[in-house]
């Protein structure tokens, strides 16, 4: 895969999860998509598989009223491209740290994207 096939998958399926577009985020991930996420060091959600990720975006979506990634850096190395971020998302519900419904979650982090077979196959979201 080319630099900019890479970067228009990854564009894609941000675009995607800013608009709750399950469908759209799935479109471009392989069958073996490993997904973690990493918060201050430690991991704190893992799925493997296509149909474990969606089961998994769709329990997310309903925390956020709205949500959003702003990608700020593309950084491509041979396997992988790393994708700085700032993120924001609007709570739709209250959670257990405080944070109370309608409230902004405000991060910076990065995702790192992996590929195989001209499909995403590796995302680390990294905060």
């Amino acid at each position: 895969m080319t630099t900019q096939e890479k970067e228009k998958q990854i564009r894609k399926y941000i675009d995607a999860y800013n608009h709750f577009d399950i469908a759209g985020m799935l479109a471009n991930l392989h069958e073996e998509i490993h997904f973690k996420n990493i918060s201050n060091g430690e991991l704190t959600l893992e799925t493997k598989g296509k149909d474990t990720f969606k089961v998994q975006a769709e329990q997310a979506k309903r925390f956020f009223i709205e949500r959003e990634q702003q990608i700020k850096q593309l950084v491509n190395e041979e396997d992988k491209v790393e994708v700085m971020i700032d993120y924001k998302g609007k709570l739709a519900v209250d959670l257990p740290n405080g944070m109370k419904a309608g409230d902004w979650l405000l991060l910076q982090g990065k995702s790192i994207f992996y590929f195989a077979e001209g499909k995403i196959i590796g995302i680390e979201d990294v905060s």
